[in-house]
């Protein structure tokens, strides 16, 4: 195969148009494009209070429903509880590992703090029920010198 030497090379770059954008030389000479200016709908939640960002009671199957009210009642001492966060952790009376507890499986009427001691069932946690979490907790006896909170804000000294 022999190559000729005079024969022109054919470029694949279509020749810039005077209409072509060229590459800025310098940062300085961008342009934005100018911002047009849109009509906003107004907010559907204009005027309405906002939710509470506490979450409320989880559905579970009936299935896993009916296993954890099989089960029996164990006991423990609340370790932490965040009702901002919406769980916390409950120390179990036997000893163990802490047992997760979401504010959704609470009973009653007091949120509970540190010290109180409940009563709890277990269920396993979804998806792959290795871990479980306490439900239908109840407080037995609030932690004396301590300051109680109802669902609804009011403040109980024990």
């Amino acid at each position: 195969m022999s190559s000729d030497a005079s024969s022109p090379v054919k470029s694949t770059t279509p020749p810039l148009s005077p209409l072509s954008p060229v590459s800025p030389v310098s940062p300085s000479s961008l342009r934005l494009p100018p911002c047009r200016q849109r009509d906003r709908s107004p907010s559907p939640m204009r005027g309405h209070l906002i939710p509470s960002p506490l979450p409320t009671r989880r559905n579970r199957t009936c299935s896993a429903a009916a296993r954890a009210a099989e089960g029996p009642v164990f006991t423990g001492v609340c370790k932490c509880f965040s009702r901002s966060k919406g769980h916390g952790f409950i120390r179990p009376s036997d000893g163990g590992n802490d047992i997760y507890v979401h504010i959704s499986d609470i009973e009653g009427e007091y949120v509970p703090v540190e010290g109180d001691e409940v009563s709890y069932k277990i269920c396993s946690i979804p998806p792959k029920h290795q871990k479980i979490q306490a439900v239908e907790v109840t407080i037995t006896h609030l932690a004396p010198g301590t300051k109680h909170e109802t669902w609804s804000g009011a403040v109980l000294e024990s």
